[in-house]
């Protein structure tokens, strides 16, 4: 099973353990790169309940990188994702 690049606009298929293609996960700083793992959660990908740590995180690297593409950042799945964590 695989999905997507979380890149907005990529449809790179990667395993479900990894973020994002590599293309697009090397050209991430360092510092996002190791904010992702940090608040990775092992398993995560199955159940679909990431940290609103994580969600921020992601939303971070999805903006950095659909900015640096010169995209409108799509991370609305992370506020799906973890609602009740990101409001409070």
């Amino acid at each position: 099973m695989s999905h997507h690049c979380h890149a907005t606009g990529c449809v790179v298929p990667v395993p479900p353990e990894m973020f994002m293609c590599r293309s697009h996960w090397f050209a991430l700083p360092k510092a996002l790169q190791e904010r992702i793992w940090r608040t990775y959660r092992r398993g995560q990908e199955h159940d679909k309940q990431p940290s609103a740590a994580y969600c921020e995180a992601a939303k971070a690297a999805v903006t950095w990188i659909a900015t640096r593409e010169g995209r409108e950042p799509d991370i609305r799945l992370y506020d799906v994702l973890a609602p009740a964590a990101l409001e409070s």
